[in-house]
């Protein structure tokens, strides 16, 4: 009986199940959708229960439907949606609160008061973000002094907060483990990066109680085994942890000082590995923890941009244009570029992340004619996508004082030819996609197959590992300039905009 390896990508629109065998071959992989809801302008939550039905539902049928058997799962491992917080009773496991997720910009007056007090530059030392709603630090401070009772149910040790990986741990454990990995901690900014723990300051700062918060661990370790699934059988291991991002440079192999990995989901990711460094980033990247294993940790340097497949899903779902966002590519297609004129989107329609951390920013489109139509939209949506990301390229190439040789990409939209032929166009570097798209899955199911010895080390890794397809730069040097002078010049616009609200 073949053995393998049940990884769960706990993601923001959605719940995907894979099962991964020693070849690194997606043996079976099921999804249910799980989407947020936004009660009011600028707030995004999830259910928890919801997120826990769908992972149960997405398990059972990934067995059903492929015969296999639970008997077969020798390891679990959890990547997931990072700065999304929720909370939940220690005792019964329900739900205090709607989760709040990583888009939701509901504390984003409580940040602005925290950096005119003078804490961002402590707090960007201590944990290498910036202040931004963004993290879950000021989201379960909002808990705090706004559910009724919450305070003092965490003060009496009743209250569990956790990054969805520690709530799924917590539910298939039925209470037995409450820890997260070092790579979610990072992204809470309330770890210290040199410590690998939660910072005093910062837990005194956000009015947290530690007892509320789940116990730091490696990326790769036993953590607690499955009890009271049904769906599974007592005993399997949950050893395998990492923030989605992480997982996907994990996943691609990323294990080199230098190597860069870019993932198209809902958002878009850059992310490099600075290896033992702690680099602070001076052009507005995210100094983070890319993974600890066997003791040893990596660090990483990484851009955030917060409307990447969204804005898709937007035009999707917002305007109506496409019935699938798979349409996307074939109605960009049909829009020349000399047809373009200087029509340029904006995709900040939940403020703008790395590099320019505005959470007042909205979406700007400029240039609309009376000759623009939806395939000229369609372009400059997926043009709009390639240009926070060449941002994030450039900072990168700054931070480090190197240029970029290869950027390795993942995710749902990097199966969309057009935009990463662009993408590579634009930063006039190669980009290489792999055959397995879901390397976030991936990577959280090679962090739990190295800590159970299914892999003995990274090399077995690599044997398997296997690109698909590069994309090599294409566009002349002037027209690349014209496009990024158009872009700058419609990003003055937006934070022009903000500032004068």
């Amino acid at each position: 009986m073949e053995k393998l390896i049940l990884a769960i990508d706990q993601g923001t629109t959605a719940t995907t199940v894979l099962v991964i065998n020693k070849s690194l071959q997606i043996v079976a992989k099921e999804s249910m959708e799980v989407l947020p809801t936004y009660p009011q302008a600028g707030w995004v939550e999830h259910d928890l229960n919801q997120i826990w039905e769908a992972t149960l539902h997405a398990i059972k049928n990934i067995l059903q439907n492929n015969s296999i058997a639970p008997a077969q799962i020798i390891a679990i491992g959890i990547t997931n949606q990072r700065e999304t917080v929720g909370a939940w009773s220690k005792k019964t496991m329900i739900p205090a609160a709607k989760a709040i997720v990583w888009q939701c910009r509901r504390t984003t007056d409580r940040c602005n008061e925290l950096s005119r007090s003078g804490h961002a530059q402590m707090i960007k030392e201590k944990t290498g973000l910036v202040l931004d709603p963004y993290f879950s630090a000021s989201k379960v401070e909002w808990f705090l002094k706004n559910i009724p009772g919450l305070s003092t149910k965490a003060s009496n040790g009743e209250i569990a907060f956790g990054t969805i990986d520690s709530f799924l741990v917590y539910r298939m454990t039925c209470g037995a483990a409450h820890i997260t990995d070092v790579s979610n901690a990072s992204r809470t900014m309330l770890m210290d990066l040199k410590t690998l723990s939660w910072d005093q300051d910062l837990l005194k700062l956000f009015s947290i109680p530690e007892n509320t918060l789940p116990e730091i661990k490696e990326s790769a370790e036993i953590y607690g085994r499955t009890k009271a699934m049904q769906i599974l059988p007592d005993g399997i291991p949950i050893c395998g942890i990492l923030g989605d991002q992480q997982a996907a440079l994990f996943g691609q192999l990323c294990t080199n000082y230098g190597d860069t990995k870019c993932t198209y989901g809902t958002g878009s990711f850059l992310m490099c590995n600075t290896g033992k460094n702690i680099v602070y980033s001076q052009n507005g990247l995210l100094t983070t923890l890319a993974w600890k294993l066997k003791g040893e940790v990596n660090y990483a340097l990484e851009g955030s941009v917060f409307v990447a497949g969204a804005a898709v899903q937007w035009l999707r779902d917002g305007l109506g244009i496409i019935k699938n966002s798979s349409e996307i590519e074939s109605l960009a297609c049909q829009a020349e570029n000399k047809d373009m004129g200087d029509l340029v989107f904006v995709p900040a329609l939940t403020g703008l992340g790395a590099p320019y951390w505005n959470a007042e920013a909205r979406g700007l489109i400029y240039g609309i004619t009376r000759g623009t139509n939806k395939f000229h939209l369609a372009r400059a949506t997926l043009e709009g996508i390639a240009h926070q990301n060449d941002d994030l390229f450039t900072a990168i190439r700054e931070d480090l004082g190197n240029s970029l040789n290869t950027i390795k990409v993942d995710g749902g939209a990097s199966a969309n030819n057009f935009l990463m032929q662009y993408q590579s166009d634009l930063a006039n570097v190669p980009l290489a996609r792999p055959k397995i798209l879901e390397t976030t899955a991936l990577g959280a199911a090679m962090a739990a197959g190295l800590a159970v010895g299914f892999w003995p080390d990274i090399s077995a890794l690599q044997k398997s590992w296997q690109l698909d397809e590069t994309f090599q730069p294409q566009m002349d040097q002037q027209c690349r300039d014209k496009k990024k002078r158009l872009w700058k010049t419609a990003i003055m616009r937006v934070n022009l905009e903000t500032k004068y609200q």
